[in-house]
């Protein structure tokens, strides 16, 4: 295996002195895209119900914004080289802002593809955020800490993404349900009348949520940040690093992993609603999204606590126990459909708190500044996982029913497993 460029651990002495409200700044990062990441969640139910679409059709939600996530996620890189960490993240959130806004004349017209093109802009910027804010966090701190710490930052993301989910509960969903039939006997005009009802009902969060996003990229703008060095963000690009991670199987298998954690995650939380009324019918969608809420608190439960367990245990064994307990539970749901099996995703929630930011810190371990900034870029493109998976168990709901898709994560979450065996040896031996 390559020698990689020795690990420089910033002076501990300099971030004590860094400012606080900064590093407020940042961590706020992972608040914002949690809120944007599970309004998605609400999003698949709602076009589904306003658009009438198939369930495939309806996965499309999470497929145009994670593709946003894998093209833009190298320009995002380079991006941050070329400028820094803080010029990329006011550019992410002025993106983030711009996408949001597109959401009034797509419900002003009531046209699914203009939401699509507004939820990929949202996502190019969230691109930029967290191919900024995630290796910078792992440099704060000595190495050996870089996932514990990555966990600790990323628990703030599930506070985002449970503001989200209420976000949608209760200033999307109108509590209006019509089922097929009664769609089927509506006349041309009251439907139309209904279709963009339900549309217009994303208005006006979006719109407060543009204004909020764009208000803090003027805030981190005019903000002075402290910088991890004066070499890291002035440096220039080490030439053929691109290619040579892209031949090291050791990195490539964290990309592969975390393309299939994140094609889990976002399939589970994206069709938990469905799920949930599926098997058990009659129940609301306002009724079924609190299992959206509560699976996201067990997640950031699993975040704090999976944090604490790697001052103990090996992140790579942490990793392996939990995707195995998931890969049981997402079986368990697949044919045991009912209260009992929603519970299951809820519960499998907690288990999955910890995967994204320690297969991130794996797959950057031990790497200096450039190839940690092209690796970071890399592994944020494999977030495209949550746009073909999720497009995959719909696909699959379709044809077998939506109980049995949840195969399709279980299967995730084995290969998640296979990775983090894989890591515990790594001279060959189990750790």
């Amino acid at each position: 295996m390559q020698q990689h460029t020795p690990f420089k651990v910033p002076d501990s002495r300099a971030l004590a002195k860094a400012p606080l409200f900064p590093l407020v700044l940042i961590v706020s990062l992972f608040f914002l895209w949690g809120v944007a990441n599970n309004l998605n969640d609400v999003l698949v139910a709602q076009f589904k119900k306003a658009f009438t679409l198939s369930d495939f059709q309806a996965g499309l939600v999470q497929s145009a914004f994670y593709l946003g996530y894998f093209i833009v996620a190298i320009p995002a890189g380079a991006f941050m080289r070329r400028y820094g960490y803080k010029s990329a993240v006011v550019f992410g959130l002025g993106l983030y802002g711009a996408g949001a806004l597109l959401f009034w004349p797509a419900a002003a017209s009531a046209t699914y593809a203009t939401f699509l093109v507004g939820l990929f802009v949202i996502a190019a910027g969230l691109a930029f955020l967290e191919t900024s804010a995630n290796p910078y966090v792992t440099l704060l701190g000595p190495r050996e800490s870089a996932a514990s710490r990555l966990n600790l930052a990323q628990a703030f993301n599930p506070l985002g993404s449970i503001t989200g989910v209420l976000i949608g509960q209760h200033f999307i969903f109108t509590g209006i349900e019509r089922t097929p039939a009664e769609l089927a006997a509506m006349d041309v005009a009251a439907r139309t009348a209904y279709v963009h009802s339900e549309a217009a009902a994303v208005q006006m969060p979006y719109l407060f949520i543009g204004l909020g996003v764009f208000v803090w990229a003027v805030i981190i703008a005019v903000t002075r940040f402290p910088r991890v060095s004066v070499e890291e963000e002035g440096a220039p690009p080490e030439r053929g690093v691109l290619g040579r991670l892209l031949r090291e199987g050791r990195f490539m298998s964290a990309v592969a992993a975390q393309f299939f954690y994140v094609g889990a995650q976002v399939a589970v939380f994206s069709y938990m609603i469905r799920y949930a009324q599926a098997t058990m019918p009659g129940t609301p969608d306002k009724v079924a999204a609190n299992y959206i809420t509560a699976g996201l608190l067990a997640f950031m439960a699993g975040r704090f606590a999976g944090a604490a367990i790697m001052k103990y245990l090996r992140p790579a064994r942490v990793l392996a126990s939990f995707a195995i307990v998931n890969v049981a539970l997402a079986a368990f749901a697949a044919f045991v459909p009912g209260h009992l099996g929603i519970y299951a995703l809820v519960a499998s929630s907690f288990f999955m708190s910890i995967m994204y930011p320690t297969i991130f810190a794996l797959g950057v371990e031990g790497r200096g500044d450039t190839e940690r900034k092209f690796g970071a870029s890399l592994l944020v493109m494999a977030i495209v996982g949550g746009a073909v998976v999720t497009a995959v168990m719909g696909a699959t709901s379709d044809h077998v029913g939506i109980a049995l898709a949840m195969l399709v994560p279980m299967l995730c979450f084995l290969a998640i497993f296979l990775f983090a065996w894989r890591r515990m040896r790594p001279s060959g031996a189990v750790a």
